[in-house]
């Protein structure tokens, strides 16, 4: 009996200590997104100031200006590009993860690494073939053409990510449903899509998150037309006045969708993401 008691007694040390170092690494990553809306709601000077102001009266002036300004544009440009790209590699990626999956072939680990070895290849080194091929094709500065290349970049890890949760769907599913007359379209429909959604939806917002956030392709294939939002936030850089408010607000409406997104598809995130990792 005293020794039950002597049990309860005992403090969780190694738990407390291991939930605080848990909240100091969340702390130091999130820091510079809460400093971030901070300094969004800053005036100018309050921004810029040495030391930083802590204590102030918040006000959305930076993000009328921000609105009112050029900014509109470049966020329809990248929600353009994020989703076009993002569909396309759902629609493309998950036929071909099914065929790498479910019914696969001799060959089936060399093109897996194939696709995977895709993004091997420096983002660099890929610049001006495509860049000679798109100005050959008259799709510079072309939005579409800019989701094309996202979808290029998002669908070997699509492949990946969605042939690794269809692994989970049991086979004996599949041999019945064709023993009931069921095709491909059919499979994909009511065994694929309903099985693996939380799969598909943390493939999805991966895929989303890299492509709104691209700004190497961004920068050399486009200009004024086709724009996205990475390019404008660097557009508020310069040596000449003040300009760290009016960074921080347009930086927090262009992570906005994200987050949303993010905070919206959470549990089926986290559902994705663990698919498989608990037998």
């Amino acid at each position: 009996m005293s020794a039950s008691v002597k049990v309860r007694r005992q403090f969780p040390t190694s738990k407390v200590m291991w939930s605080v170092i848990g909240w100091l690494v969340v702390f130091v990553f999130f820091f510079p997104v809460l400093w971030m809306w901070l300094e969004s709601f800053k005036t100018e000077p309050q921004a810029a100031s040495s030391p930083p102001t802590i204590f102030f009266a918040p006000t959305l002036e930076e993000f009328q200006q921000v609105l009112s300004g050029d900014f509109p544009p470049y966020f329809i440009n990248s929600a353009i590009a994020s989703i076009g790209s993002t569909l396309l590699v759902l629609v493309l990626g998950l036929p071909a993860a099914y065929a790498l999956a479910i019914r696969p072939v001799k060959r089936t680990r060399d093109v897996l690494f194939f696709f995977i070895s895709t993004r091997f290849l420096p983002f660099a080194a890929s610049l001006v073939p495509l860049y000679l091929l798109a100005r050959d094709l008259q799709l510079l500065d072309n939005i579409f053409a800019l989701a094309l290349i996202y979808t290029t970049i998002n669908l070997p890890l699509g492949v990946w990510l969605l042939r690794s949760f269809l692994l989970e769907i049991p086979p004996e599913l599949f041999e019945a449903a064709r023993v009931d007359g069921a095709g491909f379209f059919t499979e994909i429909r009511r065994i694929v899509v309903p099985l693996v959604a939380p799969g598909i939806a943390a493939t999805s917002l991966i895929c989303l998150i890299f492509s709104w956030n691209e700004f190497f392709y961004a920068v050399n294939f486009t200009s004024s037309v086709a724009g996205t939002a990475p390019i404008f936030l660097v557009g508020f850089i310069s040596g000449r006045g003040l300009f760290y408010a009016k960074l921080a607000a347009a930086a927090t409406l262009a992570s906005l969708p994200v987050l949303i997104g993010g905070w919206i598809a959470q549990k089926q995130l986290i559902r994705g993401l663990t698919m498989g990792a608990v037998k």
